[in-house]
């Protein structure tokens, strides 16, 4: 499977970004799908994860309330709503695929195999 990610880009704090993840070479209606996240000199750092069918979605302290996690499986498109954007946010995101419906290790990246090219978020204060 092949993700594209999109979306990033320069905002204010406290602006908006929506991110989109789409898939192609096979459908990912049936896996978890993850938003991470790498600053410059850090880890690669879990965001958000949402089981296959969006029933269930889990996002990390530090954006739960700000960030939401969607998907469109009519599209094969996974989604990323950033509000109230601060400039620790600052950093490539990345969306991640799966192998199954759902894992409850889905805030680990060796979790997932798939893996976007990343799309850089960038905050000024």
């Amino acid at each position: 499977v092949q993700l594209q990610a999109s979306g990033g880009g320069l905002v204010q704090a406290g602006g908006s970004l929506r991110l989109s993840c789409a898939a192609s070479g096979r459908t990912v209606s049936s896996v978890t799908m993850g938003w991470f996240r790498q600053a410059p000199g850090k880890a690669r750092e879990f965001v958000a994860a949402t089981v296959w069918n969006g029933g269930n979605t889990y996002y990390s302290n530090s954006v739960k309330g700000r960030f939401t996690i969607s998907r469109d499986n009519a599209k094969n498109t996974v989604y990323l709503q950033m509000n109230s954007l601060k400039p620790e946010d600052t950093a490539i995101y990345f969306c991640a695929a799966s192998r199954t419906y759902y894992t409850s290790s889905y805030s680990f990246p060796s979790e997932y195999p798939y893996w976007g090219q990343g799309t850089q978020v960038t905050v000024s204060s």
